[in-house]
């Protein structure tokens, strides 16, 4: 080409007005589209920046309130199409138990790891896992709940493995319990399995079938991490899933009550009962220890299930391949109590701790909306093919698998952690 002007004297001067005026035409058409779609995307975004949010806590959450100008909430967002997929495969990392593998297990569908999580107003950077155990050298983890936050440490240290590969210290002889620790780094990761975290009776075998209602010490802290709380620098801890099961509650070793127990003369309490009473004493320790021990403590919410027609145990499902779209979906009666509950203990003790000038060391992860917006990302089906007494296979809808949605819970902890 040459950058000499083109003669454009070949235009007569009708042609040339009609010219200037299909341009400015179609100029003031693109300048009205553009304005209007910058309103829309202001009306859009301005719901979550002005502190309306479906999901969100009263309280703040990760130590970044989402109200304060230039910051915000890491749990509330979107997912988001990713076509790089997940920072780990079932092949990279040894750390994915079988039952949450589920490609080793035979899941055909791919699209459920092409998704990332993206908060309103701001970018959630991927897990550094080099940053991570540079920033934490001589540190002590503990992860202290349920078989979902077992589910998570999977995910953790498959992230952190890509820089270094821990050595396992320890394992109980159900492997529910487990220490790991990244020598060149001297960091410690322990998983305390514990899904009610006070103490507890339980008589069930492998496959969930109990021959006697659970007994559950509500005055009573499950001493396998209460007893070692004190030695954590950082503690993420959860729970609830298991209150939903039948049980029945004691104090001083007396029952109190129950929850649903129809052949028995007890009071029904209910789980909400047993939730809050177990809340209050776990944040009761740990707003006592703060004169003498202070680790930071990120206390993580209920994590929803998406059994569809049915639950676990009477032919429930999950066959979704995709998120669900805001709004489309936000979980069950028994999901809204239990958070409730949830909020309205971490309040509590977050003015506790407040008073002490600690309240830094107190922090709520809300992976909820991350949780409900994914029910293509559950083990499903694709758990070693666990079959019910009939010969069907059960789905797993409350598990996740790895790599999978629950690796964007892990992005948000070590954002949180090391800013």
């Amino acid at each position: 080409m040459t950058n000499k002007k083109r003669d454009m004297s070949w235009i007569s001067q009708p042609w040339r007005s009609s010219l200037h005026r299909k341009t400015n035409h179609i100029l003031v058409k693109v300048i009205v589209s553009i304005f209007l779609i910058g309103i829309s995307y202001r009306l859009l975004f301005s719901r979550y920046g002005s502190g309306e949010k479906v999901f969100a806590p009263t309280t703040e959450i990760l130590g970044r309130n989402s109200t304060d100008e230039g910051k915000c909430n890491l749990c509330n967002g979107v997912w988001m199409p990713n076509p790089s997929g997940p920072a780990y495969t079932n092949l990279t990392c040894r750390f994915i138990e079988d039952h949450q593998n589920c490609l080793m297990n035979g899941r055909p569908d791919r699209g459920y790891l092409h998704w990332g999580w993206k908060p309103y107003q701001c970018d959630l950077p991927p897990f550094d896992p080099y940053l991570f155990l540079d920033a934490m050298k001589n540190k002590n983890w503990g992860f202290i709940g349920d078989s979902i936050l077992r589910n998570q440490i999977q995910s953790f240290l498959c992230l952190l493995s890509k820089a270094e590969e821990p050595v396992e210290l320890y394992h109980s002889s159900d492997f529910k319990s487990r220490q790991w620790q990244f020598q060149k780094h001297n960091l410690t990761v322990s998983l305390i399995w514990t899904p009610f975290l006070v103490s507890a009776d339980i008589f069930e075998d492998e496959n969930g079938v109990s021959d006697a209602p659970i007994q559950l010490h509500l005055d009573s802290l499950d001493q396998s991490w209460a007893g070692t709380y004190p030695k954590f620098d950082y503690v993420v801890i959860s729970g609830g899933q298991w209150f939903l099961k039948h049980a029945v509650y004691l104090e001083n070793n007396s029952i109190v009550g129950c929850h649903y127990c129809p052949d028995k003369n007890y009071a029904e309490l209910g789980y909400e009962f047993s939730y809050r009473k177990t809340l209050e004493l776990v944040f009761q320790h740990i707003t006592n220890l703060v004169g003498k021990h202070i680790p930071v403590v990120i206390f993580r919410t209920w994590a929803p299930s998406h059994f569809e027609n049915g639950q676990w145990f009477d032919g429930g499902i999950c066959n979704r391949t995709a998120p669900y779209k805001e709004g489309e979906f936000n979980g069950s009666n028994v999901d809204q109590v239990m958070r409730e509950i949830e909020f309205q203990e971490f309040e509590k003790a977050k003015k506790t701790m407040e008073s002490s000038g600690k309240s830094n060391y107190l922090k709520l992860i809300d992976t909820y909306q991350l949780a409900v917006m994914r029910p293509d990302g559950h083990v499903g089906p694709y758990r070693r093919f666990h079959k019910d007494k009939k010969g069907k296979v059960q789905y797993d809808c409350l598990h996740w698998c790895v790599p999978g949605p629950i690796d964007a819970w892990n992005d948000i902890i070590m954002d949180m952690v090391l800013k």
